[in-house]
């Protein structure tokens, strides 16, 4: 397998982890039971996660040993800089061109007068950070979100959300674009690809006590990413008719979360699954 390909899907894996710091402040939804893929998604999710333990969160770890605060707050504004033209690409391709004027100038302010976007002077001048995708421009254009996935070295996503891997690849990212077009000779253009998973991954470690206390890991990981993703689609504030039926809650105001846990866990007994 490509070597460049195995760097990309890691960096998604770490991505699916960073987004439980995304969800630090929000209302995790109730536990659903639309998973027809669970008894594979389980296996999945069980090698991801040794994957990550035995090898990509101590390199993490040893990161964040290493560098200051100050340092990872720069190398992560550069690499949420030079990834913005996924997110411009994306916003034409929803007919979004004002969001998409305002993501260009986010990005060429940094660029130019935020020393290559290791600096953010485009927040303090009030410029809104937008992040969008292909998955998300498949939600609006109405393709429906589909099973839920967890794929080797990916982690999370959806049939959906599964094109924005090689779409934004291929078409938006820069640091894809510099892989593509430079020989690895002594493996110096693997640096920012391999840094980047490097820094998703640290971003993530202070969110790991979400996903160690819940009742089940595989679970709550399962439940936060699709929410996570809604809340992307709909720029932060969904409809409450769309969150009621993510949740599956309906027509319901006063369910109980007790309740949906034990009808959670009788309805994985029922189909052979065991969270222990």
């Amino acid at each position: 397998m490509d070597p460049k390909i195995n760097l990309k899907r890691l960096a998604r894996h770490a991505f699916g982890l960073v987004a439980l710091a995304l969800l630090a402040a929000c209302h995790v939804a109730p536990p659903r039971t639309d998973d027809p893929n669970e008894n594979v998604n389980r296996k999945v999710y069980a090698f991801n996660d040794k994957l990550d333990k035995a090898i990509i969160r101590p390199v993490a770890v040893g990161y964040r040993n290493v560098t200051t605060p100050g340092v990872r707050t720069a190398v992560s504004d550069f690499y949420t800089n030079i990834r913005l033209p996924i997110t411009i690409g994306n916003q034409l391709l929803q007919g979004r061109p004002g969001q998409a004027a305002v993501t260009t100038g986010r990005f060429i302010v940094n660029l130019g007068i935020g020393f290559l976007g290791f600096k953010d002077p485009a927040s303090m001048l009030g410029m809104p950070l937008y992040d969008s995708d292909f998955g998300v421009t498949l939600a609006r254009w109405g393709v429906p979100e589909g099973e839920y996935l967890v794929l080797p070295f990916v982690g999370p996503t959806t049939v959906r959300d599964v094109w924005r891997l090689p779409v934004d690849s291929y078409f938006f990212d820069p640091l894809s674009y510099l892989s593509r077009n430079h020989d690895f000779h002594h493996g110096e253009y693997y640096v920012p690809s391999v840094l980047y998973l490097v820094t998703l991954r640290a971003r993530a470690i202070d969110a790991e006590s979400f996903l160690a206390s819940a009742y089940d890991p595989y679970v709550f990981m399962r439940d936060a990413y699709r929410q996570q993703r809604l809340y992307q689609i709909y720029d932060g504030n969904p409809p409450e008719d769309v969150i009621e039926k993510m949740q599956g809650v309906g027509d319901s105001k006063d369910f109980d979360p007790d309740e949906l846990l034990k009808e959670q866990h009788s309805w994985e007994k029922q189909n052979g699954q065991n969270p222990d």
